[in-house]
C-alpha cells in the first residue's frame, strides 16, 4: 500500500499529539528513583524467567544481585550456569528440597522454607545488593511454610532503594496490595498439555 502525502501529514500529526501526551505523562513522574517490590504471579508460564531476565538486565548495569530459590531442588538450570559466572555480581542460593509432592514431609518443607527465608532476609539487609530475587516464595507462602504476616512486614520494610522480585503462582492478596508491580501471567496455551516434557534450556 503506497502511503500518500496526505497519509503521511496525518500520521505525523496522529504521533506529535501522542507525544505531548507520553511527555507530559513522564513530566508528572515526580519520584526519580525507588525500590520496588514486583511480584510475577499467575497460572502462566514465564514467572522465573521473566524474573532472570530482569537479573540480566541488572547484571547489565553492574548492580550485585542475590537470589534464593525457596522450592526448587538442586536442579543444574541454564539459568543457574548462566549466573554463576557472574561471582563477583551474583550471590546465588537453591534453598528449596523439590516440591511438596516430591517431599512429601511438611514438617522439613517448612524447615527448608524457613532457612530459605532466612537467607533472604540477610541478603536483603546487605547494602551492596540492589536486587534480590525470591523465587517461588509465593508456593511457600501458599502452602503455610511460612507466616504470611512476617513476610509481607519484612518485604515492606525493606531499605528504601532494594528492589526485590517474587514469584510463584497464587499470590496472596496481602503480599498483592504491599508490591509496587504485580504481573499475573495468564495460561493461554501450555505444551505440557499435548504432551511435551519439559526441556532443557527452555524449563530449565
Amino acid at each position: 500500500m503506497t502511503e500518500t502525502p496526505d497519509d503521511e501529514a496525518r500520521h505525523r500529526a496522529k504521533m506529535q499529539k501522542r507525544k505531548a501526551v507520553q511527555d507530559a505523562e513522564v513530566a508528572g513522574k515526580t519520584i526519580a528513583e525507588k525500590g520496588l517490590l514486583i511480584v510475577n504471579t499467575g497460572p502462566g508460564k514465564g514467572k522465573s524467567t521473566a524474573a532472570f531476565g530482569l537479573v540480566l538486565r541488572a547484571l547489565g548495569h553492574g548492580w550485585p544481585v542475590g537470589v534464593v530459590q525457596f522450592i526448587k531442588g538442586a536442579w543444574e538450570t541454564g539459568e543457574r550456569r548462566a549466573l554463576e559466572r557472574f561471582p563477583d555480581l551474583v550471590r546465588w542460593h537453591t534453598m528449596g528440597e523439590g516440591f511438596t509432592w516430591e517431599t512429601q514431609d511438611k514438617a522439613r518443607d517448612i524447615a527448608a522454607a524457613r532457612r530459605a527465608f532466612d537467607k533472604a532476609k540477610e541478603l536483603m539487609a546487605d547494602p551492596a545488593l540492589r536486587l534480590v530475587v525470591l523465587d517461588e516464595l509465593n508456593i511457600a507462602l501458599r502452602y503455610d511454610y511460612l507466616p504470611l504476616d512476617e513476610v509481607v512486614e519484612t518485604l515492606r520494610g525493606r531499605r528504601p532503594d532494594l528492589h526485590v522480585v517474587v514469584t510463584g503462582r497464587n499470590a496472596k492478596p496481602e503480599l498483592i496490595e504491599a508490591a509496587d508491580l504485580v504481573t499475573e501471567m495468564t495460561l493461554v496455551k501450555h505444551h505440557f498439555a499435548a504432551g511435551v516434557k519439559a526441556q532443557q534450556g527452555i524449563e530449565f
